[in-house]
């Protein structure tokens, strides 16, 4: 049970940094650093956006429409960090048979 403990804590971390790395992105396309044209780039931006949109949809949903600024990626990070800090050393502790 620890190993999928691991596992999962492993998938947080990197759905984390996959989330970053798009906010990131995004701005350099915003801000015309880095742009489309590029296969690369764009590649990256549209493999990026198939990994994320499925986390992103249901929050998307929910929230009000903001115009251009979308906060669906900062709600997504807020809730992994609080599984992260709150729910995974909880389970740890269940799992070791401790006490909530």
């Amino acid at each position: 049970m620890i190993l999928i403990l691991n596992i999962i804590q492993i998938l947080l971390n990197v759905a984390w940094w996959i989330i970053i790395v798009q906010a990131i992105l995004s701005w350099l396309i915003a801000f015309n650093v880095i742009n489309l044209y590029n296969d690369t780039i764009r590649s990256i931006w549209n493999a990026l956006g198939v990994i994320t949109e499925p986390i992103y949809r249901p929050i998307r949903r929910i929230l009000p429409d903001f115009g251009a600024l979308d906060l669906s990626p900062l709600v997504v990070i807020v809730i992994l960090m609080v599984i992260d800090n709150a729910v995974m050393p909880a389970a740890y502790r269940v799992v070791q048979g401790g006490q909530l």
